[in-house]
């Protein structure tokens, strides 16, 4: 998963990508970039390892002139890590080109093969989004104009959507023309578009992939990039929109509403905090139908996004809600560490008990989602150690029992604790005295109550059905090679080795 920015104003735009970036910060922690284009088309990158508020110091931020810029955070999709990998991705024909990318495109080696023997452009990565990116510029070329219009920018993108399948947003810096973001015909990652006056009176347009991004640099949200839809800011700020994907359909990935989105934002019409207001909801009426006899003392959120489920659960089942454990706020998001041993270092150094709230008592502890158990199974051990008598544990996510291959990197489906195991399994490999999880068909209606006109959900990594329907076991075979924890190990001590040779500019 990663966080987009897209952004053409009256102003110099690197610090408003920057805010924008740090707003998005939930989104990836592997690295970051930032791409502006000054005057005479000239483009400035800088991009690193590392979160935003260290990949960028005043000197970088200073040599990035222009107003017109995309930005980038990011997190391994593929199990892939290191300074080559950092985005925004650049071609400088035709036009000159970079791309940003969030998602992950399920026929990337036939793409790579047709733009190696039949379009004659060379990749420096194994990165899909080097490869959209590629597709896009080629198509871009194959026009043939010296100066393209939006409506030949629209059918450039038109092709990149019969060649690529799979979920993908995109932002793109097309140097002395503007700013285009597109979205795949599902609508699978999401994109939002917005607009504020500028000081000079003209209307500044921003592309970003939540609609927080917009609210800290106030702009007002216009919508949802539609599923297949281009959206293209001129150099001049106008705002154009076109349809560009034969049958588009809407089918959002409904993880973004159970863990990544922040709460605060908006997409495609669902306020995610309702939706995690509903899920505690549903989750409560399960435990009183499973557990009538309600022996439940405290209900206690696991930080942060399962916050809000838990404080709906506890008001509808009328049980104390207290924060039992204190958050680290310098530790990043466990989920997407890349190594299974960062991953078991960091919830110690992330989260500390309160005593007093587990003392005795029979505690609900409450996650957003259960992937490997390697944070739920030490987190219940430290609510034991504070004295707790009891350890219930419920997720507001259902069973994920299959891989992502949408753009989560989800690991490989041998490394999900609930693949092929009962409830009653996980439960006892967690080492908890009761374990509920949320039913799919109530996810779902928590997520489609907020925009009825979504009729179906990406939820593949409950239900293991895949919405593209070009994802088969041999495809999951070929993930599973990629994702496992001892294949990312491998990939990042190669990044290591390899990182000053691939060279990137860093605007050191």
């Amino acid at each position: 998963m990663c966080g987009l920015v897209g952004l053409v104003a009256s102003n110099n735009v690197a610090p408003d990508i920057y805010d924008a970036l740090t707003v998005l910060q939930h989104r990836g922690q592997d690295a970051a970039g930032i791409m502006t284009c000054g005057e005479r088309g000239r483009f400035s990158l800088r991009k690193s390892e590392g979160l935003v508020r260290d990949v960028f110091r005043q000197q970088h931020m200073q040599r990035l002139e222009g107003t017109v810029g995309i930005g980038h955070v990011r997190y391994p999709t593929a199990g892939s890590s290191g300074p080559a990998l950092a985005q925004p991705f650049y071609v400088n024909s035709p036009y000159g080109i970079a791309l940003a990318h969030n998602g992950n495109l399920t026929n990337t080696e036939q793409l790579a093969r047709e733009l190696f023997q039949d379009d004659l452009r060379h990749l420096n990565t194994d990165s899909d989004s080097e490869v959209l990116l590629n597709v896009f510029a080629h198509e871009m070329q194959t026009l043939g104009k010296l100066s393209p219009t939006a409506d030949d920018i629209f059918t450039a993108v038109e092709s990149v959507h019969k060649r690529c399948r799979g979920g993908y947003a995109a932002v793109s810096l097309i140097v002395n023309y503007g700013v285009v973001g597109f979205r795949d015909p599902l609508g699978i990652r999401p994109l939002v578009v917005g607009e504020r006056v500028g000081p000079d009176g003209r209307k500044d347009h921003m592309i970003a992939s939540e609609s927080v991004a917009l609210d800290v640099l106030g702009f007002d949200l216009l919508g949802d990039v539609a599923p297949g839809e281009a959206v293209f800011i001129d150099v001049e700020g106008r705002l154009h929109r076109r349809q560009c994907a034969a049958a588009p359909e809407l089918k959002p990935c409904i993880f973004e509403h159970v863990y990544f989105a922040r709460p605060d934002s908006l997409m495609d019409g669902i306020s995610v905090y309702k939706t995690r207001m509903r899920q505690g909801e549903a989750l409560a009426n399960k435990i009183r139908q499973e557990r009538p006899e309600l022996d439940i003392d405290v209900i206690i959120p696991i930080p942060d996004t399962s916050r809000i489920a838990a404080q709906s659960m506890a008001h509808e089942l009328g049980v104390k809600f207290r924060e039992g454990f204190m958050k680290n706020r310098y530790i990043g998001r466990t989920f997407i560490m890349p190594g299974q041993s960062e991953r078991k270092k960091s919830v110690r150094q992330k989260l500390n008990p309160v005593p007093l709230e587990f003392d005795g008592k029979n505690v609900m502890l409450v996650d957003d989602s259960i992937v490997r158990g390697t944070t739920c199974r030490q987190i219940i051990e430290m609510a034991r150690d504070a004295g707790a008598k009891n350890v219930f544990f419920a997720s507001a996510a259902p069973p994920v029992r299959y891989p992502n291959v949408y753009g989560i990197d989800m690991p490989s489906a041998s490394e999900l604790i609930a693949h092929d195991r009962s409830v009653d399994e996980v439960c006892e490999l967690i080492g908890a005295d009761w374990l509920v999880y949320q039913d799919l068909d109530d996810l779902v209606r928590c997520s489609s109550d907020g925009n009825a006109d979504i009729t179906e959900f990406d939820c593949a990594v409950f239900s293991g059905k895949y919405i593209t329907g070009d994802v088969d076991q041999g495809y999951l075979d070929h993930i599973e090679a990629l994702r496992n924890d001892e294949a990312q190990s491998e990939k990042r001590a190669a990044a290591t080795e390899e990182g000053a040779v691939v060279g990137i500019h860093n605007n050191a």
